[in-house]
């Protein structure tokens, strides 16, 4: 299946799942509120599959896939028979239309519970959070190659993944954070990443190389590739050799031999390699190159094409203990995302940040191609993104809808239907607003 038709794929079955139990939400609060559901839809547009159930309740399947909807009687959306009045949604108690609205984004926040408990159990494959290499912010906070990241700030970081999320919230806030690591003799010790010097406006959405950290599975290995013809490694070096020392100096990834050249500057250097089986020792003599980065000493060689490496870590629990894990996975989460529309209110993240489908569309087949697990993960963090956003209070969202309904009880009369109408107006220019950034968002990426 091509990235293309797989990403459209994934996106699908994605929305498809998780508005089925948004609105499923909707639907079993409002029937056990004493409220006629007329239809349950999962899509938009003209029904390719409709059956009427005992409850007088439409059940369809339409042919446009990426929502669906609850609809059920209402006054105030046409015209309604004597008899059925009392079950009208717009007659019930303002409690239970509170109780209906919040249903929707409770089943997503239920849903994002339920689906991290299975990832766990199932349990998420991933890499160590173990650093690679250390330059600038964080080589003067002393990590060094081999550390072993155990928590940032107050987060424990048993895989890569957790330390990542950790480490961008804290580069986005430029607060400096404690971290705790465990170096490559196994002694464990506590440092402080400065992070209030970053620049400002640095992009946020590369905080890891803002703050100078490499993870090691992201190091390339030190094998030569190409060799460019009239280079000082052309005629000495060849493709697939494995650069093991410079100097003495040993070369554990090919990221090692730039400083080192740069440490040697122009003066003859003794490079060992291993080249089919022999360890052999070339004498070259770097080379200096002045563009638009500056000057530097360099070979002429590239490292050989690699592919991703295994994972060397796992996130799992058992089912018993998966429970407690899945509900504080959640409040992470939702303390992530809530801190992150705050930072983008604020202008402290960038706009950047905004994601549409065409990217959801994206990560949702990359993440089902790396398995269960990850897959679990994205649509878990899709629902609880989708709860969140949807208890935004913007109208024409489940949020704006509970704002009527609060400012009801408050003044113990509802909004006027001209007041009502403003906020949906409102509402639409927020929503297309928002969306038009998240598309130029998602075609810039795609652009790049």
């Amino acid at each position: 299946m091509s990235t293309f038709f797989g990403s459209v794929w994934w996106m699908i079955v994605s929305l498809g799942v998780l508005v089925t139990f948004h609105e499923f939400g909707h639907f079993w609060v409002a029937r056990r509120s004493g409220v006629r559901v007329l239809r349950f839809s999962v899509g938009f547009g003209k029904p390719l599959w409709l059956r009427r159930g005992k409850d007088g309740t439409e059940y369809a399947i339409a042919a446009i896939p990426l929502g669906g909807y609850v609809r059920m009687l209402d006054e105030r959306e046409g015209d309604v028979a004597p008899e059925e009045v009392e079950q009208a949604f717009n007659r019930k108690p303002v409690g239970r239309r509170i109780a209906i609205v919040a249903a929707g984004p409770l089943a997503n926040l239920l849903l994002c519970v339920a689906l991290l408990w299975a990832m766990f159990v199932i349990g998420r494959p991933d890499y160590a959070p173990v650093v690679g290499q250390a330059e600038g912010i964080a080589a003067q906070a002393g990590l060094h190659r081999g550390d072993t990241l155990l928590a940032v700030g107050d987060r424990a970081t048993p895989t890569w993944s957790e330390a990542l999320v950790a480490l961008s919230g804290a580069a986005i806030d430029r607060h400096d954070i404690a971290i705790s690591v465990r170096d490559a003799d196994g002694h464990q010790a506590a440092r402080t990443l400065p992070l209030a010097s970053l620049p400002a406006g640095f992009d946020d959405t590369r905080a890891l190389e803002a703050i100078g950290l490499t993870p090691r599975f992201r190091l390339v290995p030190p094998v030569v590739g190409r060799i460019a013809t009239g280079t000082p490694a052309w005629g000495v070096l060849a493709e697939h050799d494995r650069v093991t020392a410079i100097d003495g100096a040993p070369v554990a990834a090919f990221e090692d031999i730039g400083p080192l050249l740069q440490r040697v500057g122009g003066h003859q250097v003794m490079i060992e390699v291993q080249r089919d089986g022999e360890r052999l020792a070339l004498e070259v003599t770097p080379r200096l190159q002045r563009d638009a980065r500056g000057s530097r000493w360099l070979l002429g060689i590239e490292p050989a094409p690699v592919s991703q490496p295994p994972y060397d870590a796992t996130l799992r629990y058992g089912p018993v203990a998966a429970v407690p894990a899945a509900v504080r996975e959640t409040w992470k989460l939702a303390s992530d995302s809530l801190s992150m529309i705050g930072r983008l209110v604020t202008g402290h993240a960038s706009v950047a940040n905004v994601s549409g489908p065409i990217t959801i569309a994206r990560y949702a087949n990359a993440s089902a191609q790396l398995g269960v697990a990850w897959f679990l993960n994205f649509l878990a963090l899709l629902s609880l993104t989708l709860a969140i956003m949807n208890l935004l209070p913007i109208p024409v969202l489940d949020g704006g809808h509970l704002l009527y309904y609060l400012i009801e009880l408050a003044k113990g009369s509802p909004l006027s239907e001209r007041a009502m109408a403003v906020g949906q107006y409102i509402g639409l220019a927020l929503l297309a607003g928002l969306m038009g950034l998240a598309f130029f968002n998602d075609i810039l990426l795609l652009v790049r």
